[in-house]
C-alpha cells in the first residue's frame, strides 16, 4: 500500500516537473519569437529608413547636379526662346540603361570636351550621348550654350538635338545617332571598299555650305559655328552631311558684325585674322570652311609634319601650289581619276577666295553655297570660270600668318590658359 502511494506521488511529481519544463520552454519560445519579431521589425524599419534616406539623398544630389550643370540658366534661356518645347530632359537611369552604364564598348568618339556613347532607348531609338569630361564653370556655359543654340536649329544638314540630362555629375547631351562617322575619318582613314568619290565630296561641301549659310542668315538669331572642321561634320546612312558640335558656337544680335571673344578654335582651321584681332565674324567660319574644301580636294590633313616647314600648314601648301600652277599635282589621286577636273579647279579657286587673309574680301557663306550650286549645275562647263577672282597677298606675310594660326600640332587654343602674347612668342621661337 505504501509502495503504491509512493508510486502515485512519484509519477505526479514527474508530471508536474514535465509540465513546468514545458511551460518554461513555452515561455522561452515566446521570448525568442518576440526577440525575432523585434529584430525583423528593426531590420524592416532600417531598410525602409535607408531607402527613404537614399531616395532623399539621391533627389538632393540630382538637384545639386541640376543647379551645378546650369539647369536654372538653361530654363531661363529656353523660356525666352521658341525651342523650349523641343528639349527633353532625360532621366539619368534611362541613359545608364541605354548605354549599358556607359560601357567602353559603346564609345563612338572622344575629344577634348568629352566622350560620345552610342545608346538605345526603350522605344528602340538609337541615340548618341555626349558626356563632358569636367564641369568647371566655363564648360557648363558651353554646354548650356550648345543646348540653347541647337534648340533653335531645324535643318536637314545639322545634327538634331533630342534633349539633355542635368541630373548627373557631368552634363549630358542626347543627339540623333549618325551612323557613318566623321568626314575626317573618311578622308584620312578611308574605307577602301567604299571610298569617297569626288561627287560625294562635292555634295558634302555643298550641304555643309548650305548649313552654314542657314546658321548665318536664316536662323532666328544669326549663329557662328566657331569650330568648323572635318571632324565636326558627320555622315548619315546615305552619306549626307550633318554639321555637329556647337559647344563653342555663338549667337549674336542681327545688328552686330563681329564678336570680340577669347580666341578658340582648332589649329589648321583657325582664321589668322581672328587670331590676331580676337574678333570673330561670319567670315571666320568662311575661312574654316575653306580649309575643309582643301581637305576634300587634296585628301591631306590641315597640319602635317611630313611636309616641309614652309608647307606644314595645308593652307599655305595649297595657296603656293595654286600660285605656282601646280594645283593638279596636289589633288587627291583618288578623285583625279574620275575626271571632272574643271569642276575641281573651280572649287579650288572658290576655296582660295575663302582663305583670303583679308576677311572682308572673302565671300559670305551664302555666296559660297550659291556658287557651289552653280558649279554643280554647270557640270564642268566653261561658265564656271566666271567666278575666278585674284586674291591679293604678300607671300611672306601669308606664310607667317598661316604659320601663326596653323602650324602648331595642338588641337585647341584657349586664351584662358595661354595668352596671345605667350602663344606668339612660342610660335616665333619655334625651331
Amino acid at each position: 500500500m505504501w509502495k503504491g502511494m509512493y508510486c502515485v506521488q512519484y509519477c505526479t511529481r514527474i508530471k508536474l516537473n514535465a509540465l513546468g519544463n514545458t511551460m518554461h520552454l513555452e515561455t522561452q519560445c515566446k521570448g525568442v519569437c518576440a526577440g525575432i519579431a523585434g529584430g525583423l521589425f528593426l531590420l524592416i524599419a532600417s531598410g525602409w529608413l535607408y531607402k527613404v534616406m537614399k531616395k532623399r539623398n539621391d533627389k538632393k544630389r540630382k538637384e545639386n547636379f541640376f543647379k551645378r550643370n546650369g539647369g536654372f540658366l538653361l530654363q531661363h534661356k529656353l523660356s525666352s526662346s521658341d525651342g523650349s518645347e523641343k528639349i527633353k530632359l532625360f532621366n539619368s537611369k534611362e541613359l545608364e540603361k541605354a548605354t549599358d552604364h556607359y560601357h567602353e564598348d559603346r564609345i563612338l568618339g572622344q575629344g577634348g570636351q568629352g566622350t560620345v556613347y552610342k545608346g538605345m532607348l526603350s522605344d528602340g531609338r538609337i541615340i548618341a550621348v555626349k558626356k563632358s569630361k569636367v564641369v568647371n564653370e566655363g564648360q557648363v556655359e558651353q554646354f548650356i550654350n550648345e543646348v540653347v543654340i541647337l534648340s533653335q536649329i531645324v535643318h536637314r544638314n545639322i545634327v538634331k538635338l533630342l534633349g539633355c540630362c542635368l541630373e548627373t555629375d557631368v552634363p549630358l547631351l542626347i543627339y540623333e545617332f549618325i551612323p557613318n562617322g566623321t568626314l575626317s575619318q573618311h578622308i584620312h582613314d578611308p574605307n577602301e571598299e567604299f571610298p569617297l568619290s569626288w561627287e560625294m565630296r562635292f555634295q558634302i561641301a555643298t550641304e555643309v555650305a548650305g548649313a552654314l549659310s542657314y546658321l548665318h542668315y536664316a536662323a532666328s538669331i544669326p549663329i557662328y559655328h566657331r569650330d568648323m572642321k572635318s571632324t565636326n561634320i558627320l555622315l548619315d546612312e546615305k552619306y549626307k552631311a550633318k554639321v555637329s558640335d556647337f559647344g563653342t558656337s555663338t549667337s549674336i544680335d542681327v545688328d552686330n558684325t563681329h564678336l570680340t571673344t577669347r580666341v578658340q578654335g582648332t589649329f589648321g582651321y583657325l582664321d589668322p585674322e581672328y587670331f590676331q584681332s580676337s574678333q570673330f565674324t561670319d567670315k571666320s567660319d568662311v575661312y574654316s570652311f575653306g580649309v575643309v574644301i582643301v581637305e576634300l580636294l587634296t585628301g591631306q590633313k590641315p597640319i602635317s609634319s611630313t611636309r616641309t616647314q614652309e608647307s606644314r600648314s595645308l593652307v599655305s601648301y595649297f595657296m603656293q601650289s595654286i600660285e605656282e600652277n601646280h594645283l593638279l599635282e596636289i589633288l587627291d589621286p583618288r578623285i583625279l581619276k574620275e575626271g571632272r577636273r574643271e569642276e575641281m579647279i573651280a572649287v579650288a579657286h572658290l576655296a582660295r577666295r575663302c582663305l583670303n587673309l583679308n576677311g572682308k574680301k572673302r565671300p559670305t557663306m551664302k555666296d559660297v553655297a550659291v556658287e557651289l550650286e552653280g558649279i554643280r549645275m554647270s557640270h564642268g562647263s566653261s561658265t564656271i570660270h566666271q567666278h575666278y577672282e585674284e586674291v591679293e597677298y604678300n607671300a611672306t606675310d601669308l606664310i607667317e600668318a598661316w604659320d601663326v594660326a596653323s602650324t602648331l600640332t595642338g588641337t585647341f587654343l584657349d586664351s584662358s590658359t595661354t595668352s596671345t602674347f605667350e602663344m606668339q612668342s612660342l610660335l616665333l621661337n619655334k625651331p
